[in-house]
Protein backbone atom coordinates (compact mmCIF):
# COMPACT_ATOMS: atom_id res chain seq x y z
CA UNK A 1 0.00 0.00 0.00
CA UNK A 2 3.08 2.38 -0.09
CA UNK A 3 1.52 3.96 -3.65
CA UNK A 4 -1.63 5.01 -1.60
CA UNK A 5 0.62 7.51 0.52
CA UNK A 6 0.12 11.16 -0.64
CA UNK A 7 -1.49 10.15 -3.77
CA UNK A 8 -3.94 12.24 -5.38
CA UNK A 9 -6.55 12.05 -8.20
CA UNK A 10 -8.66 14.47 -9.78
CA UNK A 11 -10.92 15.52 -12.80
CA UNK A 12 -11.74 18.97 -13.56
CA UNK A 13 -11.70 21.73 -15.46
CA UNK A 14 -9.01 24.66 -15.73
CA UNK A 15 -10.12 27.67 -14.29
CA UNK A 16 -7.18 29.86 -16.35
CA UNK A 17 -4.78 29.10 -18.64
CA UNK A 18 -1.27 27.71 -17.64
CA UNK A 19 1.20 30.04 -16.23
CA UNK A 20 4.92 28.73 -17.54
CA UNK A 21 8.07 29.48 -15.74
CA UNK A 22 11.80 28.62 -17.00
CA UNK A 23 14.02 28.05 -14.12
CA UNK A 24 17.94 28.93 -15.25
CA UNK A 25 19.13 25.56 -15.72
CA UNK A 26 16.47 25.00 -18.33
CA UNK A 27 13.92 22.99 -16.81
CA UNK A 28 10.17 24.53 -16.40
CA UNK A 29 7.38 24.70 -14.21
CA UNK A 30 3.37 25.21 -15.16
CA UNK A 31 0.81 26.16 -12.83
CA UNK A 32 -2.66 26.27 -13.23
CA UNK A 33 -6.01 26.03 -11.29
CA UNK A 34 -8.86 23.39 -11.55
CA UNK A 35 -11.86 23.25 -10.25
CA UNK A 36 -13.80 20.13 -9.60
CA UNK A 37 -17.39 19.24 -8.67
CA UNK A 38 -19.74 16.76 -6.66
CA UNK A 39 -23.45 16.58 -6.90
CA UNK A 40 -25.75 15.49 -4.20
CA UNK A 41 -29.27 16.25 -3.30
CA UNK A 42 -30.01 18.14 0.06
CA UNK A 43 -32.26 16.46 2.91
CA UNK A 44 -35.16 18.21 0.74
CA UNK A 45 -34.97 16.48 -2.46
CA UNK A 46 -33.16 19.36 -4.29
CA UNK A 47 -30.19 18.75 -6.61
CA UNK A 48 -26.89 20.57 -5.42
CA UNK A 49 -23.63 21.23 -6.77
CA UNK A 50 -20.71 21.72 -4.75
CA UNK A 51 -17.27 23.09 -6.69
CA UNK A 52 -13.43 22.96 -5.22
CA UNK A 53 -10.72 24.84 -6.58
CA UNK A 54 -7.28 22.98 -6.96
CA UNK A 55 -3.52 24.80 -7.17
CA UNK A 56 -1.98 22.53 -9.81
CA UNK A 57 1.85 22.81 -10.86
CA UNK A 58 3.75 20.60 -13.19
CA UNK A 59 7.23 20.22 -14.13
CA UNK A 60 9.95 19.59 -17.18
CA UNK A 61 8.30 17.53 -19.58
CA UNK A 62 4.87 17.12 -18.01
CA UNK A 63 4.88 21.58 -18.02
CA UNK A 64 5.98 21.41 -21.60
CA UNK A 65 2.82 19.55 -22.11
CA UNK A 66 0.36 21.32 -20.07
CA UNK A 67 1.47 25.14 -21.56
CA UNK A 68 1.26 23.74 -25.06
CA UNK A 69 -1.82 21.81 -25.04
CA UNK A 70 -4.33 22.93 -22.21
CA UNK A 71 -6.13 26.17 -22.05
CA UNK A 72 -9.23 27.78 -19.86
CA UNK A 73 -11.88 25.00 -19.21
CA UNK A 74 -9.62 22.25 -21.04
CA UNK A 75 -11.10 18.85 -19.00
CA UNK A 76 -7.75 17.27 -17.60
CA UNK A 77 -7.75 13.76 -14.79
CA UNK A 78 -4.56 14.18 -12.86
CA UNK A 79 -2.47 11.65 -10.81
CA UNK A 80 0.14 13.33 -8.06
CA UNK A 81 1.00 14.04 -4.56
CA UNK A 82 -0.57 17.20 -2.00
CA UNK A 83 2.55 19.71 -1.15
CA UNK A 84 2.57 22.67 1.46
CA UNK A 85 4.94 25.43 1.45
CA UNK A 86 4.95 28.76 3.02
CA UNK A 87 6.29 32.37 1.98
CA UNK A 88 6.67 35.63 3.44
CA UNK A 89 4.63 38.17 1.80
CA UNK A 90 5.67 41.81 1.96
CA UNK A 91 4.12 42.48 5.09
CA UNK A 92 6.61 39.74 6.97
CA UNK A 93 3.68 37.54 7.48
CA UNK A 94 4.05 34.27 7.04
CA UNK A 95 1.73 32.31 4.38
CA UNK A 96 1.08 28.87 3.89
CA UNK A 97 -0.50 27.41 0.74
CA UNK A 98 -1.51 23.59 -0.96
CA UNK A 99 -0.48 22.76 -4.47
CA UNK A 100 -1.10 18.88 -6.19
CA UNK A 101 1.98 18.36 -7.71
CA UNK A 102 0.96 16.54 -11.27
CA UNK A 103 2.72 13.53 -12.05
CA UNK A 104 0.46 12.36 -14.70
CA UNK A 105 -2.69 14.29 -17.13
CA UNK A 106 -4.80 12.93 -19.36
CA UNK A 107 -6.52 15.12 -21.59
CA UNK A 108 -10.19 14.13 -21.40
CA UNK A 109 -11.55 17.26 -24.42
CA UNK A 110 -12.70 15.63 -27.26
CA UNK A 111 -11.26 16.47 -30.54
CA UNK A 112 -12.99 18.33 -33.04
Amino acid sequence: MTTLKNSVQLIGHLGADPKNFTFEDGNSKASFSMATSDAYKDKNGERKESTQWHNVVAFRQTAKIVTDYLHKGSEVAIQGKLTHNSYEDKEGIKRYFTEVVANEILMLDKKN
